[in-house]
């Protein structure tokens, strides 16, 4: 892919470690800007967290919603993250944000291989002033992993729980088609596609190459590095930040064989390592069970980032409202004798005849909040279950388990759930208050008939209703338990990201804790503390400031440069 470096002490105008759309994205731009770029990725793939995501970026004011007749503006999302987070910081970051969304977005497309659509009605996760239904989010369109070639293998590939028939990915469309594949012609034709299309590729990849989601985004920015002759390291583990006289200008690499590399880099460094991650001293430090929650991070993150800027004396911003952004997860048996984490992000949760209850017995929060409020129910309770019947699973799936699945007791003889035919037999198999849990079936039932919940408003959310059945009546949200046999699917608090970060200015520059900032040293992704506070506004609260402030580093370095050589021409 690239020539090697030609010796230990090569100059770069920047350096950018680590591979995630944050990284990749202020690599891109610099090196569009006709700057020199190295980019240092830890393991041997890109993508990092990003390719196991949704892929969706929350940026209100993007072009493509306004194009597809949605109304909505910066303006309308800085009332609502005003309403959700209080005024913006002193160093203005959420204007900075809200005023490049789309000059970011029209940046990419129109000098790379990154193009974007609107993801349409995609509601934001609370119902406050400023918040949007639809077009403030957008999603990557799909991508021809066969366009990369060998390095096809460089992308990093989705949770194996997330692909079906051992490789193949699929989008929220993809697994509406699926489902309703013998209800349509349209529908039986589009997952036939879906399926030829994976069996010919498994003839000569290791996987499907129809990526979608994170990967497709991935895979988009990956491409246009490439074609931008961005040199790409792989396997180089970022040692310490190279300091001198105050300013960051290099930094040195550990290799997969061990041999050190020390770089140079004129304009500075960007971090962008993936935040916290599993790095064990920090998970401690900003979460008090940090080390026993499970991550939901790639695995090469470890928060080397974070922790080689304290050594050169940044500042580690954290938030009262939490520093970690969640996911409900299940943990998944499988051969290797090796589990797996599933998140439960949309697929089962808010559908009708489902509940989530803790070891009482009880229900502890609106099953149909986002994953990320869904948590923020779940960790007092330690652990929850989600209980439903065999009918729920046969229509909707259940975790791992797809929806079709007529006889459920396949996946309890595994020990992935709970399976007994009657509730309290189901208690005594999972733990569970066998009282508790018939008082809260009952009254839920209840509830389903009428179509309110008079507990905890499952269904009266607009994202509730979203990823909800909108076939199902009166509440898409609300549907009996009665059909044996009954399941129980234990779940946990998973953290997928990061909020707390270095504390950046509104160009990624990293500050100090007097608030200064550090000359040459840049952040963006998780390795930035977010915008967002430890709060999660929308759909892609990560992604969409990844790729934003990814974008303004790229250019505000590329600018000072010129501005640099410029005076130093004038003054010759």
């Amino acid at each position: 892919m690239a020539t090697a470096l030609s010796g230990s002490n090569d100059e770069f105008d920047l350096v950018v470690v680590g591979a995630g759309a944050g990284g990749m994205t202020a690599a891109l731009v610099a090196a569009l800007e006709g700057q020199r770029v190295l980019l240092a990725e830890a393991s041997d793939q890109v993508g990092g967290t990003t390719s196991t995501s949704a892929g969706t970026l929350w940026v209100p004011g993007n072009p493509h919603g306004i194009r597809a007749g949605h109304r909505d503006s910066a303006q309308h999302a800085a009332m609502y993250l005003e309403a959700l987070i209080g005024p913006d910081d002193e160093r203005g970051r959420r204007r900075a944000f809200l005023d490049t969304t789309a000059e970011a977005l029209e940046y990419l497309e129109r000098r790379s291989s990154v193009v974007f659509a609107s993801a349409g009605k995609h509601p934001d996760y609370l119902s406050i002033p400023g918040a949007a239904i639809a077009g403030r989010a957008v999603g990557p369109l799909p991508f021809d992993g066969r366009t990369l070639g060998e390095d096809f293998v460089r992308i990093r590939p989705p949770l194996p729980e997330f692909m079906l028939l051992g490789g193949m990915m699929v989008g929220k469309a993809d697994i509406q088609a699926l489902i309703r594949r013998y209800r349509s012609w349209r529908d039986f034709l589009h997952s036939a596609k879906l399926v030829a299309r994976y069996a010919s590729d498994r003839l000569r990849h290791p996987r499907g190459t129809r990526l979608v989601m994170g990967n497709a985004l991935v895979a988009r920015l990956f491409q246009s590095l490439r074609a931008s002759k961005v040199d790409i390291r792989f396997g180089w583990r970022l040692r310490e930040l190279d300091l001198r006289e105050g300013r960051v200008v290099g930094a040195s690499f550990v290799e997969e064989a061990g041999a050190v590399r020390q770089v140079a880099a004129r304009a500075g460094v960007v971090l962008a390592t993936g935040g916290v991650g599993h790095g064990a001293s920090l998970r401690r430090e900003l979460h008090e069970d940090g080390d026993r929650i499970y991550s939901l991070a790639a695995q090469d993150v470890r928060g080397d980032g974070l922790l080689a800027a304290r050594r050169v004396g940044a500042s580690i911003e954290t938030h009262k409202l939490g520093n970690l952004f969640w996911q409900p997860v299940s943990v998944v048996p499988n051969a290797s004798g090796r589990s797996g984490l599933f998140p439960h992000l949309f697929l089962d949760r808010a559908k009708p005849g489902l509940i989530a209850v803790n070891a009482q017995g009880r229900r502890f929060v609106d099953e149909s909040a986002s994953y990320h409020h869904f948590v923020e129910g779940l960790l007092p309770q330690g652990r929850g279950w989600l209980v439903c019947d065999a009918e729920f699973v046969r229509r909707y799936g259940l975790g791992v388990i797809p929806p079709g699945t007529q006889v459920p007791g396949r996946w309890a003889r595994t020990g992935y759930i709970a399976c007994e035919p009657s509730l309290d037999a189901l208690a005594r198999r999972a733990g569970i208050d066998a009282n508790g849990l018939a008082q809260t079936v009952e009254r839920m039932n209840g509830f389903a008939a009428t179509g309110r919940d008079l507990d905890f408003g499952k269904g009266e959310s607009e994202v509730g209703r979203f990823n909800g059945d909108p076939e199902h009546a009166p509440n898409p949200c609300l549907g009996p338990i009665v059909t044996p046999p009954f399941c129980a699917l234990e779940v946990h608090a998973a953290d997928a990201a990061s909020s707390a970060g270095l504390a950046t200015d509104r160009d990624g520059r990293v500050l100090r804790a007097d608030g200064a900032p550090i000359p040459g040293l840049y952040a963006c992704g998780n390795d930035a503390a977010s915008i967002m506070q430890g709060t999660y506004p929308g759909p892609g609260t990560t992604l969409g400031p990844a790729i934003v402030f990814g974008y303004r580093i790229g250019r505000n370095v590329a600018r000072e440069q010129v501005d640099s050589r410029g005076r130093g021409l004038s003054a010759s």
